[in-house]
C-alpha cells in the first residue's frame, strides 16, 4: 500500500461494520435473482451466436472489401461478446443459480486458448482472494512488469512497456502460459512434475483446437477468399486482445489502485477483505454499450467485491457500493476509457525506471517484495 494509508482513519469497528453493509447489499441481489436475468443471459448468448455466423458468413466472401470490413468488425464484436460478457461471467458462477447444465460454470468453455478448467483456478481461486497481493496475485503486472515502487528495480524493467504491449496483443496466449504459471515451471525438475505435464496437455489441446477453427476450417470454407478471411480472423483476435487488455488494466493499474503485502492479509476479516478489492480496484465510466462492451468490467470495483452476481446487477449495485465509499470517506477511482487507459500506461512507464530515491526495506518487506 503507499506510504499514506488512504484507510488509516477507519477503526477495527468501521470497517466490519463496513462488511456488513456490503454483505446486505450482495443478500439483497442474491433474493431477487430471477427470471428477467435468465432471459438476459440466453438473449445475450443467442445474440452472440447469429452475430459470429452471420459474420463467418460474410467473410466467404471476404476477398471483397466491404465484406472484409463488416465481417471483420462483427466477428470482432462477437469474440469480445464471448470472452468478457458471456465466458468470463459464466465462468465466475454468476449464472450457476439458474441450474441450466448449458450455461453452467461447470460446463461452459470458451472461444479462448487458456482451458477454462485452468482459468477458473488461476482466476477466481487465486486472483479474486489475493487481489492486488504483491507475490500472491500472480494478475498483478502478470509475472513481467514491476508493479509497485518498493520492488528492486532491474534493468530488464526498462522493457516492460514493450512486454506490456506484446501481452496486450497476445493476450489470450499470456493468459494460457500465466494460468500454467510458466514461468516458474519452466525448471527441468517442475517441467517433468506429472501434473503439470497433464496441464500443458490440455492448453496444448485447447489451442489446437482453437487454431484450426480460426486458421484453417473457417478460411477453407472461404475457398478463393482463404487468404482474406484468415486476416480478417487474425484482426478479429486482436481486436480482442486489445480490448479485453485495456479493460482488465483498466481495472487493476491505474494510478490510486493500491498493492498490498503479504503480511497484510495475514488474519483478515470479511471487512478487510472486502476493503481490499474496494482499494485494488477502479471502474471505467460511460455508456451501457461500454459498460455491455467490457463484460461489465468497467464495474470493476463492484466485480472484485461480488465476482459471482449477475452482470447485469452491477450498475445498480455500484448507486450503492460509490454510496458506502462516501459514507466512509474513501476514494472511488473511476474515470472515462481514455483516462484510465493513459493512467494506466503512464504507471508501466513510471515503474519500468528505477526509483530517484530508494526506499527503505525492512528484511521483512525486502523477503517479501522478492517472492513477487
Amino acid at each position: 500500500m503507499t506510504a499514506i494509508d488512504p484507510t488509516a482513519h477507519l477503526t477495527a469497528e468501521q470497517i466490519e461494520e463496513l462488511g456488513r453493509e456490503l454483505d446486505a447489499i450482495r443478500d439483497e441481489v442474491i433474493a431477487s435473482r430471477g427470471e428477467s436475468d435468465a432471459a438476459y443471459i440466453r438473449k445475450v448468448i443467442s445474440a452472440q451466436r447469429k452475430l459470429e455466423l452471420v459474420s463467418r458468413g460474410v467473410l466467404l466472401f471476404s476477398i471483397f472489401p466491404p465484406a472484409w470490413l463488416l465481417g471483420t468488425a462483427g466477428l470482432s464484436v462477437a469474440k469480445i461478446m464471448d470472452n468478457m460478457e458471456i465466458g468470463h461471467n459464466i465462468l465466475h458462477g454468476q449464472w450457476d443459480w439458474m441450474r441450466d447444465p448449458k450455461i453452467h460454470s461447470t460446463t461452459w468453455e470458451w472461444d479462448h486458448v487458456s482451458p477454462s478448467e485452468q482459468w477458473k483456478h488461476s482466476h477466481n481461486e487465486l486472483h479474486h482472494t489475493y487481489t492486488n497481493v504483491i507475490g500472491k496475485d500472480n494478475d498483478l503486472g502478470y509475472g513481467i512488469m514491476r508493479v509497485d515502487e518498493d520492488q528492486k528495480w532491474h534493468p530488464f524493467h526498462l522493457g516492460q512497456p514493450l512486454w506490456n504491449f506484446l501481452n496486450a496483443c497476445f493476450f489470450e496466449y499470456g493468459i494460457a502460459a500465466y494460468d500454467l504459471e510458466l514461468g516458474k515451471n519452466l525448471h527441468k525438475r517442475r517441467r517433468n512434475n506429472p501434473e503439470f505435464r497433464a496441464r500443458a496437455r490440455a492448453v496444448g489441446r485447447k489451442i489446437r483446437k482453437q487454431v484450426l477453427k480460426d486458421y484453417v476450417i473457417h478460411p477453407l470454407l472461404s475457398g478463393p477468399s482463404f487468404l482474406s478471411t484468415l486476416a480478417a480472423t487474425f484482426t478479429a483476435n486482436l481486436v480482442r486482445n486489445l480490448w479485453t487488455h485495456s479493460v482488465i488494466m483498466c481495472g487493476h493499474f491505474p494510478e490510486g489502485v493500491q498493492v498490498f503485502e503479504r503480511r497484510s492479509i495475514k488474519g483478515e476479516t470479511r471487512g478487510q477483505w472486502y476493503l481490499r478489492q474496494m482499494m485494488g480496484s477502479a471502474n471505467i465510466s460511460g455508456s451501457k454499450a461500454m459498460h455491455f462492451m467490457t463484460g461489465n468490467l468497467s464495474h470493476q470495483i463492484e466485480h472484485h467485491l461480488f465476482p459471482d452476481l449477475p452482470s447485469n446487477r452491477y450498475a445498480e449495485v455500484a448507486v450503492k457500493v460509490r454510496a458506502l465509499f462516501e459514507k466512509y470517506e474513501l476514494e472511488y477511482i473511476t474515470g472515462p476509457l481514455p483516462k484510465q487507459v493513459f493512467s494506466a500506461w503512464h504507471k508501466v512507464f513510471r515503474l519500468s525506471l528505477p526509483n530517484k530515491k530508494p526506499a527503505v526495506r525492512t528484511p521483512d518487506r525486502e523477503q517479501e517484495l522478492a517472492a513477487a
